[in-house]
């Protein structure tokens, strides 16, 4: 008899986790890894000193976070304008700055870009992904995922940078399991390197429109949420 193959939540995430750190290694020319240990949480948040989020919705709903330091923010952004050929000189020194939020709004785009290609192609779902948003805090602001989860879910992973700097990713879903009933094959992964190849044949970052991400106001989010 064939064994029947589940995936559960936690193997989601670490497909989300496997995107998230591909992606960026891919960008910055750096290494950026995360913890073999998975930490579970009550409720997502978005903390100091910046944090981007975006939903998810379709096969199954949910909500990504990811909470930078501002050494970490300030490295990857760094390296990737630095892949990209951007003089010295001409580099942003603040994590507030509009630049950094841009590039990492991108990164963040592409990266759950190939994380909802992966679901796709390995779950035979479907998935589909908003804008994403990001802003810098100084007070933390709890985010729950805007739709009814039967049985949700909230997980955050460390991760680390090349220098060693910290940030930390957060998911929030309802638990699931996919249960393979028939064997099938999985097409063949499209590194991040060819996603990022293609983004950076359409734009540069100095260049990119400002539709695609949205970079909020802290004092307007708190508003929407009614903070």
């Amino acid at each position: 008899m064939k064994k029947t193959k589940i995936i559960t939540t936690d193997d989601i995430l670490l497909t989300l986790c496997q995107s998230v750190s591909g992606v960026l290694t891919s960008a910055t020319s750096s290494n950026v890894s995360y913890s073999a240990m998975v930490q579970k949480i009550s409720k997502t948040s978005l903390k100091p000193d910046f944090g981007c989020f975006v939903l998810f919705d379709g096969g199954f709903s949910g909500l990504v976070i990811i909470n930078f330091t501002s050494k970490a923010a300030l490295e990857i952004y760094t390296n990737y304008m630095r892949s990209m050929g951007m003089p010295e000189e001409e580099l942003a020194i603040l994590h507030t700055s509009d630049e950094v939020a841009d590039v990492l709004g991108e990164l963040m785009n592409q990266l759950v870009g190939h994380f909802t290609n992966q679901i796709r192609k390995t779950l035979q779902t479907h998935i589909t992904q908003n804008q994403p948003k990001m802003l810098s805090l100084n007070k933390q602001v709890i985010l729950s995922v805007d739709t009814n989860l039967d049985r949700p879910q909230a997980r955050r992973v460390t991760f680390s940078t090349e220098q060693g700097n910290i940030f930390y990713l957060e998911l929030a879903m309802d638990k699931t399991e996919f249960i393979q009933l028939e064997e099938f094959e999985v097409a063949e992964d499209e590194s991040p390197d060819a996603i990022l190849e293609q983004a950076r044949q359409k734009q540069t970052p100095a260049e990119k429109d400002k539709d695609n991400v949205t970079n909020i106001n802290p004092d307007d989010l708190l508003d929407e949420l009614g903070i």
